[in-house]
Parts: structure tokens; C-alpha cells; sequence
């Protein structure tokens, strides 16, 4: 599994970081490959290991690598926020200075990349599983009088 550096590229429009000065290529990787997804064929980057105790992560061979990069870039841009959260705005000498705008502005950045996330599902399965013999009752069916 590895970011290509197209989508390297990519990320650093998204969040107008156009040179390696506060994110070098390896950190924009890292949150790159936070974010793996499921392939265009269907194929998940990882396969469970259930032979190990306890079940350990392989990766998939099959998996074309694909990421998440709005969700990537949500992630810098909340970190960037957070270098500027404690700027504040006033007012000095006849001037004002409005120094909060840029939380702000981020903060609406990581909103707006959020809300392009790619969807992501979670199976529940109940356990333990019951038998047919366990049911005492069927629901909407007719009772007998």
C-alpha cells in the first residue's frame, strides 16, 4: 500500500500546501494511507488472517490502491486550525484586527472535506446466533384461539 504522487499532489491542492516546507511527501502519505477503500472490482486492501490467534491483517495483493483523500484532507486541515486557534481578534490604536478569521476559515474547510468523506458501512452481526429450535414465538403471526 502506497499514495501515489498524483494523489500526493492531489492532497497538497486540497489543502493548499503547494511545497514540502510544513508537510514533506511521508506525512502527506501518512494521512493519505489513513484512509484506505474499497476498490473499483470490489477489492478490500486487507485480508484477516484467521489462522493466527488473535487474527492478524494481511494485505491484499489484489487491491488497487485507493484512498480517501477528502477524509485526508479534513485531517490537515483541523491540524492547521489548530496552529491558529489561539489567535484572537482586536482592536488597537483606531485599528481592528481580525486575527480569528483564519480558525475560522479552516474550521469550514475541515467541515466542508468531511462532508465529501466516502461512505463507509459497518455490519452488525448478532451473536450468538439462535438456532430455529430457540424460537419460543414468531412475530405477526396469527395466534390460534
Amino acid at each position: 500500500m502506497a499514495a501515489t504522487a498524483a494523489q500526493i499532489a492531489r492532497l497538497r491542492r486540497m489543502v493548499d500546501e503547494p511545497d514540502d516546507t510544513t508537510y514533506d511527501d511521508d506525512a502527506i502519505t501518512d494521512y493519505i494511507e489513513r484512509y484506505p477503500l474499497v476498490d473499483e472490482r470490489g477489492e478490500k486492501p486487507y485480508t484477516w488472517d484467521t489462522s493466527t490467534q488473535p487474527p492478524t491483517q494481511d494485505e491484499n495483493d489484489d487491491w488497487i490502491d485507493t484512498y480517501d483523500l477528502n477524509a485526508a484532507a479534513a485531517d490537515i486541515w483541523e491540524e492547521k486550525a489548530a496552529t491558529v486557534a489561539e489567535d484572537f481578534d482586536f482592536r488597537a490604536d483606531g485599528g481592528q484586527y481580525s486575527r480569528g478569521q483564519a480558525y475560522e476559515h479552516y474550521m469550514k474547510m475541515v467541515a466542508l472535506f468531511r462532508s465529501r468523506r466516502s461512505m463507509r458501512t459497518i455490519s452488525a452481526e448478532k451473536w450468538p446466533v439462535e438456532s430455529s429450535q430457540d424460537r419460543s414465538w414468531i412475530a405477526n403471526l396469527a395466534e390460534e384461539d
